[in-house]
């Protein structure tokens, strides 16, 4: 990834998800570092490792894009889930319908593998407490 600070901020346009203090984006390593840190401090030791695992697979598969809008939008997701983990927000959070439809066939199997693994590890832990 290669922004430039002018064309993020050129592009960029707020949404009501982001607050007055991040209403510039980071740049892609201080955004990684960011979520990763917002992992360590508000995520259960088990959900850390998914979700560093994940963050850290997303950014590798994104390090070559050059599409600015791409870069764009890739920057802003992230910033809004950081956002969101950092305040505690994303708990019982239901996704947006729209962007449900926006996903490819490979995108809705991951999301579909993701709640089976959660199914199953609420379903383990029920069984140990009973």
């Amino acid at each position: 990834m290669r922004p430039s600070p002018r064309m993020m901020a050129s592009a960029f346009q707020p949404s009501k998800g982001l607050n007055l203090q991040s209403m510039a984006l980071l740049p892609p390593i201080p955004l990684y570092r960011r979520i990763l840190r917002a992992h360590r401090k508000f995520l259960p030791s088990e959900m850390r490792l998914l979700g560093d695992e994940f963050i850290k697979a997303e950014f590798r598969l994104h390090r070559n894009i050059d599409n600015p809008a791409h870069i764009i939008g890739f920057l802003t997701e992230w910033q809004k889930y950081a956002q969101n983990i950092e305040g505690d927000s994303w708990v019982g959070e239901k996704m947006d319908p729209a962007k449900i439809e926006k996903m490819s066939d490979e995108q809705l199997g991951q999301l579909y593998e993701l709640m089976r693994a959660i199914q199953k590890r609420n379903a383990n832990e029920e069984e140990g407490s009973s």
